[in-house]
């Protein structure tokens, strides 16, 4: 009961900084890739982790839920996935003589849906509702998922078997995608001597205190003059023979929302050129074909930002 009551004396600064910390004691070494994973979080997006197996990706996930104090769950995906295995079913009462339906793991405020690319289409898009609009249909009737809902995604590269490539249209409900990689000497030296620590120790944020800061990441403000730069970075990447197809208008407002949760994690109340610069490629790499590698994507991203003039 205390913790609580600490939890909500912290200011915003003082919550994303205990956060971050948090989180940082169970993937060591990654801290850029954390402050990414909670932007997209604060900003109300989702977010996409490619990477090999082994590298942390469902560490990140777990510790991220438990350091928010967010139930958690985890599907593993796999080729015999269903959609009722996701979303639920209904179950037949036969003292009542009527259905009820058994809500499955997607009601959850932290989805991790690992590998995702290991089940089949059909299954990938029974996500695709559930992370546009926070809600589910089955037999007809619309269920709401809780708030904050959160979809953390991980996928294997597309070269390792038994996988199936994400449609555009599923990837855009992504907004951002990342690779954590492998981590530096020193870092992977401190998890083999056992440095990590098993349990998230401090102080948990209740959902009302993670509602308040996502609140807080849409009063930041964004000038005339940043939004035309916005404008125009996302103009070239519809510039004809540069890529199959350039970023959508949802594309370029999860840009923006993107940039505002980084200004609030810096405790700023307004997006700079630097803050577009920062999340461009996370959010911008996987809408962009050509984007056979992450690596690839993400190279052209930074190439537009350096030769687009911010006005």
């Amino acid at each position: 009961m205390t913790s609580t009551n600490h939890n909500n004396q912290l200011q915003p600064a003082e919550q994303v900084a205990s956060i971050l910390h948090s989180v940082e004691q169970h993937l060591l070494g990654k801290q850029l890739v954390i402050r990414y994973a909670l932007t997209s979080l604060l900003a109300k997006g989702h977010l996409l982790l490619e990477d090999v197996p082994g590298v942390g990706k469902t560490t990140l996930a777990h510790a991220l839920a438990s350091s928010l104090g967010l139930n958690y769950q985890r599907v593993q995906f796999t080729s015999d996935l269903l959609p009722a295995d996701l979303i639920g079913v209904s179950v037949y009462l036969r003292d009542a003589g009527k259905f009820e339906f058994h809500r499955g793991p997607i009601f959850s405020q932290v989805l991790l849906a690992d590998e995702i690319n290991r089940a089949s289409p059909k299954t990938q898009s029974a996500l695709l509702e559930a992370m546009a609009e926070q809600q589910v249909t089955h037999d007809s009737a619309t269920h709401l998922l809780p708030d904050p809902f959160f979809v953390i995604a991980t996928q294997n590269p597309q070269n390792q078997i038994g996988t199936h490539a994400l449609p555009e249209s599923q990837l855009d409900r992504f907004m951002m995608r990342l690779s954590i990689g492998y981590p530096d000497a020193a870092a992977e030296k401190a998890l083999y001597l056992g440095q990590r620590r098993d349990k998230v120790d401090l102080s948990k944020l209740a959902t009302h205190d993670v509602l308040q800061l996502q609140a807080q990441v849409n009063s930041v403000t964004v000038s005339s003059a940043l939004a035309d730069y916005v404008i125009a970075l996302v103009s070239a990447t519809r510039e004809p023979n540069r890529f199959t197809h350039g970023l959508s208008p949802r594309g370029g407002l999860a840009l923006l929302q993107a940039a505002k949760a980084w200004a609030f994690i810096d405790g700023r109340s307004f997006v700079t050129p630097e803050d577009i610069q920062m999340v461009f490629a996370p959010v911008a790499g996987h809408r962009l074909l050509p984007n056979s590698t992450i690596d690839a994507a993400t190279a052209i991203c930074q190439d537009l930002v350096k030769s687009v003039a911010i006005p």
